[in-house]
């Protein structure tokens, strides 16, 4: 609970798991740390080329509405990538800030310890090893939710309908719940990573931050969402009866 600070379940928080596409969440927050510094401005029009895309099965809800390219602003270019998890949106918004070291400053400017961003999506997506390479804790992508304080990421984060099946599907119907899910692909029957954190607000108006990551799992898409959901709803339950 952000309020208390009051943990009500943890494991395996020490350690690492990929990100995936959860790794946009402190990307977009070091955007927008960037354009309170005066280095972007939030209605700045970017060309977007088509030489800027994911390849084919990467997601971009952009390419696929814009296959030649589009002229997009840096807070929709941000929306997307928090709201509809947009690869191209992402990296575009990664090269604008001067790529993974300036995410980097950011968090340990803001004393997030524990997640590192190393790579574009497009390198992600080149070989499978590289997404291990951007990882996070649990317990420090708890710390990132607690500073997560900018109403504009907030409100992104309320507008992801991203797997449903996962922490939303834990919580009462009609609870808001601001999150980023992230998920790999599957090789050879495991899937490497299936991931969503977010922050919940309890009836009384305290928040509850939740952070599952699962990792290289054999178990099918429902199976992992399932335990998500279900971890969530623990959560819930006991933070509601305190």
């Amino acid at each position: 609970v952000l309020e208390t600070r009051k943990r009500i379940l943890e494991l395996h928080a020490g350690e690492r798991f990929p990100m995936q596409s959860v790794y946009k969440l402190p990307i977009a927050m070091a955007v927008l740390n960037e354009i309170g510094d005066g280095h972007l401005q939030l209605d700045q029009i970017v060309h977007v080329s088509k030489s800027d895309y994911l390849r084919a099965g990467q997601g971009s809800p952009l390419r696929d509405a814009h296959p030649e390219g589009a002229d997009v602003s840096v807070r929709e270019l941000m929306r997307l990538a928090v709201s509809e998890s947009d690869g191209s949106a992402s990296d575009v918004l990664l090269r604008l800030i001067g790529g993974p070291e300036t995410v980097m400053r950011y968090l340990r400017g803001i004393g997030v310890k524990g997640i590192e961003v190393r790579d574009s999506e497009r390198q992600i997506g080149s070989d499978w090893s590289i997404q291990y390479e951007n990882w996070a804790t649990p317990d420090s992508a708890i710390e990132l939710l607690r500073r997560v304080d900018q109403p504009l990421i907030l409100k992104f984060m309320r507008e992801a309908m991203t797997a449903p099946g996962r922490i939303r599907a834990g919580l009462p119907e009609g609870t808001v719940l601001a999150h980023k899910t992230g998920t790999g692909g599957t090789k050879r029957g495991v899937t490497s990573a299936t991931n969503d954190i977010g922050i919940a607000t309890l009836p009384d108006g305290r928040h509850l931050a939740i952070a599952v990551f699962v990792a290289d799992a054999k178990a099918d898409e429902a199976a992992r969402d399932s335990v998500i959901a279900k971890i969530a709803k623990a959560a819930w339950d006991e933070a509601v009866s305190r």
